[in-house]
């Protein structure tokens, strides 16, 4: 359905829309980053499923950005929205590559995930609402920040006003002083 996207720059993680998501669907957020999907995996030499969720009809789930599931997952959920399934190609370095491949996967092996994005929320003991209220909250404080430095500010600018206000009247009596001492000396 798609054209073929190079999210990595370098042919690395390459995605292909299969199914398109509704068009106000939602994607992974700082809000809502724990994404749920099903998922395929083959190796691209052979064909052969390695990993699957549709047999057993399960879901899984992660958070996108924390470094939980390989590279190329972690960079391609983060551009796919709710129902949205893409073919994604891994190339091994963005994979398993040569540390910690499973067993029945070759270190060096390229693999193919067909991957729907399921759901996305928040993480758990959050809430979109506490999420949402928490920023407000910070947002707020930072207002009351700006608004007390700029008071303070501005005090400050009054009292160096002020100073300078005294120091020209005591400035002004001195040469008033002076004025009057030169005239009774002749």
């Amino acid at each position: 359905m798609g054209d073929a996207i190079d999210l990595s720059g370098d042919g690395g993680v390459i995605k292909t829309i299969l199914r398109k998501a509704k068009a106000d669907a939602l994607g992974p957020s700082d809000d809502l980053p724990v994404v749920d999907v099903h998922y395929e995996g083959t190796l691209a030499e052979s064909g052969e499923v390695f990993d699957t969720t549709h047999e057993d009809n399960t879901i899984f789930s992660f958070e996108v950005g924390k470094g939980s599931v390989i590279q190329a997952w972690d960079i391609a959920l983060k551009t796919m929205k709710v129902g949205e399934v893409a073919k994604i190609i891994c190339k091994p370095e963005y994979a398993y590559g040569s540390a910690g491949s499973p067993p029945d996967i070759p270190p060096d092996a390229t693999l193919i995930f067909e991957v729907e994005l399921v759901a996305c929320k928040p993480r758990k003991g959050s809430s979109i609402s506490s999420v949402s209220e928490e920023r407000a909250r910070l947002e707020e404080l930072k207002k009351q920040r700006e608004l007390a430095a700029a008071t303070k500010e501005e005090e400050k600018k009054k009292r160096e006003e002020a100073k300078a206000a005294a120091a020209a009247r005591i400035q002004a009596k001195l040469e008033a002083k002076k004025g009057k001492g030169k005239g009774k000396s002749k």
